[in-house]
């Protein structure tokens, strides 16, 4: 059973910057897609970044493209996401997921994750 616990969550003034973890535990994460995606009150839960485990290959939504920057430590088992820059639009609690997958291309549709964290709340304030 693979478990993905978040951390690093917080709130910051926009602009600012974040850190947020994800320790796994578990299966070994070899050949999975990883990705944090987030939901903000009211609204469908969306994609921000993925990475491939096997290879390395980044998926970035638009709306965080040149800001936030999704990496993996293999040998911590652990999964970032620095977010840089924030905007209000990015308060929202972060989930990290995880999928194991047979192609580098990894899904942006949250439903295709088996495994799922609790969440960390960001909250961005002018």
């Amino acid at each position: 059973q693979v478990q993905l616990v978040e951390s690093g969550g917080g709130s910051v003034q926009a602009g600012g910057s974040l850190r947020l973890s994800c320790a796994t535990s578990g299966y070994n994460l070899r050949f999975y897609c990883m990705g944090w995606f987030r939901q903000a009150p009211g609204k469908e839960r969306e994609v921000v970044a993925t990475i491939y485990t096997g290879g390395g290959s980044t998926y970035y939504a638009d709306s965080v493209k040149g800001r936030f920057t999704i990496s993996q430590d293999n040998a911590k088992r652990n999964l970032y996401l620095e977010v840089n820059t924030l905007k209000l639009e990015d308060t929202a609690m972060y989930y990290c997921a995880a999928v194991m997958w047979t192609s580098t291309w990894c899904p942006s549709e949250f439903s295709t994750y088996k495994y799922w964290g609790q969440g960390t709340q960001v909250t961005v304030s002018s």
